[in-house]
């Protein structure tokens, strides 16, 4: 598995996707910061007012919309909390295994090593080292991006930061597994990025729990990825808001478990 790994990593090193998603998840997070700079800052306001954006009564609506936000609040609705996160780091995933498949590279693979978890487990390791960097140069992105629009928002706690990013990774570690697990089933791009897409957004999750809710029986539905992502804890509070340690940890190795399987049944 080493090899395949450092194989993969020399890869992602080497590839323009990484970098091109990456960018343009910080091209998104620049400008939402621009917009509320524009929208609730004084200064901003001030501006907006000027060039016809925002009337007086419009700004003093938005005038509380960053009541109670910190940076780490803004990092979550910037990205993370609405799935656009996903949505960007799956389209990377899914481009970074369908083309072992499109490109034939898979068989090379496979005929070198006959264990097939460990090509699972080198994708989803390096699916997790760039997750992990991409969460926090994100993160450090955000709050330089609080700094230069003159810190719009007080800064989080570096404890909350850590708890935070520790179960946020691994819960988004766990949708690339699935990621991974719809590339390896289907061999598709195209059903690799439909998949991403309905995942991330979590359009398939709120109208399963939009239709269950009228049976009362949607709160299972409450430890989803993309609702854990929506409603998980920012700080540590009580034992009870480990469960999301345990979301992460659970979908991870289901995923991790069925893409082997698949895979071991599979003729490549």
């Amino acid at each position: 598995m080493y090899n395949l790994l450092r194989m993969d990593l020399y890869r992602v090193r080497k590839s323009k996707s990484v970098y091109i998603c990456f960018g343009i998840l910080l091209a998104a997070t620049a400008a939402i910061f621009g917009l509320i700079w524009l929208m609730a800052v004084p200064k901003g306001q001030e501006l907006s007012i000027r060039a016809g954006m925002l009337t007086a009564a419009e700004a003093a609506e938005f005038a509380d919309i960053l009541k109670g936000m910190d940076t780490l609040g803004m990092f979550r609705q910037t990205c993370l909390d609405g799935g656009s996160y996903n949505l960007i780091f799956g389209v990377w995933v899914m481009l970074f295994v369908c083309s072992d498949f499109q490109s034939g590279f898979i068989k090379n693979v496979m005929a070198l090593c006959q264990n097939r978890w460990n090509y699972v487990g080198s994708k989803i390791m390096t699916a997790g080292i760039v997750d992990f960097c991409y969460l926090i140069l994100h993160l450090l992105f955000t709050l330089l991006a609080n700094r230069l629009f003159g810190n719009m928002v007080p800064y989080a706690d570096l404890g909350d930061y850590v708890f935070y990013l520790s179960w946020a990774w691994l819960v988004t570690t766990a949708f690339a597994a699935l990621v991974i697990l719809i590339c390896v089933l289907s061999r598709s791009v195209a059903a690799g990025a439909i998949g991403t897409v309905l995942f991330s957004s979590g359009i398939i999750v709120q109208m399963l729990y939009t239709l269950m809710n009228t049976f009362h029986m949607g709160n299972w539905l409450k430890y989803s990825i993309y609702l854990t992502l929506a409603m998980g804890p920012g700080e540590y509070t009580a034992w009870k808001d480990l469960h999301v340690y345990a979301v992460g940890a659970g979908f991870l190795i289901l995923y991790s478990a069925v893409t082997g399987v698949i895979l071991r049944r599979q003729d490549i």
